[in-house]
């Protein structure tokens, strides 16, 4: 079921978190920050959505890092129903995207429900002191590519908020696939697991 993002509740400030990576090391939100801002986009391996957006994705990851501003991509789905978004099947997705930004696993999903996440993708652009400035999409494409004069909408708004600490006054929400969430048995199966924030 496809979902849109909700207005953005600017000023927020990021949850911390520390989760396991493709790479198969831990990473946290304060190691993995921009100096000048940082997005925090949750995506899966599965989603048309995402895979639509990634080439966009990951051409404006790289010039975000020219500008300080850092990208980090979670993925939170439940794999047990989707098994296409496992880890093994993350570290797969991020060589075949050579993605230039951390891809880590939120098995719990506890950042997904603490960051209020509701699709993939779903992008969170926060300042270099961590609080939102944009919760949009990265541009008018969904499952199609975007037209080729069609704005950078993601990367206008962290340019705007590396040089200026704000994101544009209107922001049209993302749209995408749904999370994937566990049932609430699965998740009183995993209540031993504590998330390492």
């Amino acid at each position: 079921m496809a979902m849109s993002t909700p207005v953005a509740d600017i000023g927020w400030k990021a949850i911390p978190f520390r989760l396991k990576g493709a790479d198969s090391y831990f990473h946290g939100l304060k190691q993995l920050a921009g100096r000048r801002g940082t997005v925090v986009v949750f995506i899966c391996n599965h989603c048309p959505y995402v895979r639509a957006v990634m080439p966009r994705l990951i051409r404006d990851a790289r010039a975000l890092q020219e500008l300080g501003v850092n990208v980090v991509a979670i993925n939170s789905n439940d794999d047990r129903a989707y098994p296409e978004d496992s880890f093994s099947n993350m570290k797969l997705f991020a060589r075949e995207w050579d993605m230039p930004f951390h891809y880590l696993h939120d098995d719990t999903q506890e950042v997904a429900r603490a960051y209020d996440a509701v699709c993939t993708p779903d992008y969170y652009g926060f300042d270099a002191d961590l609080r939102l400035q944009y919760r949009g999409r990265l541009d008018q494409g969904r499952k199609d590519p975007a037209p080729a004069d069609a704005p950078r909408e993601l990367f206008d708004a962290m340019r705007l908020i590396a040089l200026y600490g704000y994101g544009p006054g209107e922001q049209e929400p993302s749209m995408g696939c749904s999370i994937k969430w566990r049932s609430p048995q699965e998740d009183a199966d995993l209540s031993w697991v504590q998330p390492a924030m």
